[in-house]
This record gives C-alpha cells, structure tokens and sequence, in this order.
C-alpha cells in the first residue's frame, strides 16, 4: 500500500463492503452479548423487524418521499441561483468583492439557527423546510463555486483572448467547461449536506418525514425504529452519492484520470 496509488475497482467494492460488515458485527455483539441495554441501542434484527413493520404498516415509504422531495425541492432552488451567481462572482472580480464578504459571513451561519424566524416567516409548512435546505446549501455554494471558477488555468484563457474571443464567450466556452468537473463534484458534496438539514427541519412542526417519524420513536424510546431511519436517509445519500459519482465519469471522463 502506497500512498496516492489508485485502487482497483474490485479491491474498493470489497473494502468498503468489508467495514459495513465490521460494523454491523461490533453492532451484533455489543448488543445481543448484552453490553448495552436495549433500551438504550436496538440489536441488528430488532431494528430489521422494526424496519420491515414500518414500511408494510405504517406508511413510512409516504415519510421517505416527503423527505426526499424536501430534498430535491431546496437543493435544486439553492443550485439554480448559486451556479450563476459562483461563476459570476469568480469570472468578474468587481462582483466577487461585493458579494464575497457577505456570503462568506453568512456560510458560518448554522441553519437550524434560523428554524425560529422562518417559523415565523413561513409557517411550519413545507416553504419552512424548503428554505431551510436552501439557506444551509446556497451559500456553500456560492463561494465554492466561485473558488473554482476564480482557479480556471490562465494559459487557457490568454490563449482564449489571443484567438479572438471576447468576454461572455471566455466564461461560456473556457470558464464554465474547464470548472465544469469540479462544481459537478462540489453538487455532489452540498447534497449530502442538504440531507442533514432537512432533518432538523422536520423535527419541528412536520406531519410527515423521516425526521418527523424518528420525533415520534423518542416519544416513545423506540430506538430501533430511530436507527432503522438513520440507515435509511444513510441508504439513499448513499445511493444519491453513487448516482452523481457515475453521472459525473460520463459527462467529465477526462477528469477521472489517475484516481
């Protein structure tokens, strides 16, 4: 083992199913050898039994759904507005240092801080929760974004000037390409995040969702129905992740080389 030398797919699979496996065994005897009270953490097949009653018995596919809109629905409005604002802020550095200040101040902001005022803004409705999403992922967004577009390599973009062409075609054929890749893998970063935040958005004031049923479990010291739901939103980010990690290698092969 070197450091930096790529892995083989095959060998990646099997590692990374291999700490899956160690973990649940951890798991599996911590519990069952009666180390931990029930209690207070649910045994591996307890939480499978929980899972399954959930999803046959008590609609928790209609709570996964909600969350996953919820989701989608504050991510794609925060992604819409960052990617022109990122490129605008890192191609013309008048705008940078306008708007750079700001965004920078108000990434450091937690979100959750802001669950009382949007309450008060919006309701407990699903605005409430969507603009949640969107406050902890948009200005993440925003300057990272900007970074990457502010690093385009200057060689390509005298050679660019020195071929004739002009400012709007510079970010529309050199800027926004060549930072293509990067933001792709920055979108995949801010929606993992985006999922942390819906979470805390419906432990307040939802009717459905994954964080409003794991809410209700604390009620009623179900942890094996809370576990099974931290797996769950585990499984789909999961799953999310693997999707824009293969949408990305067709859409940007070259920049997968020597990873």
């Amino acid at each position: 083992m070197k450091p930096l030398v790529p892995v083989a797919p095959a060998a990646r699979v099997a590692l990374g199913v291999a700490f899956f496996v160690l973990f649940v065994a951890v798991w599996s005897f911590a519990t069952f050898g009666g180390f931990v009270s029930k209690t207070f953490l649910a045994d591996p097949l307890t939480m499978v039994r929980s899972g399954w009653t959930l999803l046959t018995q008590m609609g928790f596919g209609w709570d996964i759904g909600w969350t996953v809109w919820r989701v989608l629905g504050g991510f794609l409005i925060a992604a819409a507005l960052a990617l022109p604002l990122g490129v605008a802020m890192g191609a013309y550095k008048p705008i940078e240092a306008f708007f750079e200040p700001f965004v920078s101040f108000a990434r450091y902001l937690p979100a959750s801080a802001f669950i009382p005022l949007l309450i008060l803004w919006a309701g407990i409705g699903e605005a409430q929760k969507l603009s949640l999403i969107f406050i902890g992922s948009f200005f993440q967004l925003v300057l990272m974004i900007a970074v990457i577009v502010g690093n385009t390599r200057r060689d390509l973009v005298e050679a660019a000037y020195t071929l004739g062409v002009g400012d709007r075609s510079l970010i529309r054929r050199v800027l926004i390409p060549g930072a293509a890749p990067e933001i792709a893998e920055v979108l995949r970063m801010v929606l993992g995040w985006a999922w942390t935040y819906v979470i805390v958005a419906e432990l307040i004031g939802a009717s459905a969702g994954i964080g409003h049923m794991i809410t209700d479990s604390q009620a009623l010291l179900a942890t094996d129905q809370i576990i099974f739901g931290i797996i769950v939103i585990g499984l789909i980010g999961l799953a999310s992740d693997l999707l824009f990690k293969w949408v990305n290698r067709r859409l940007y092969p070259w920049a997968q080389l020597g990873r």
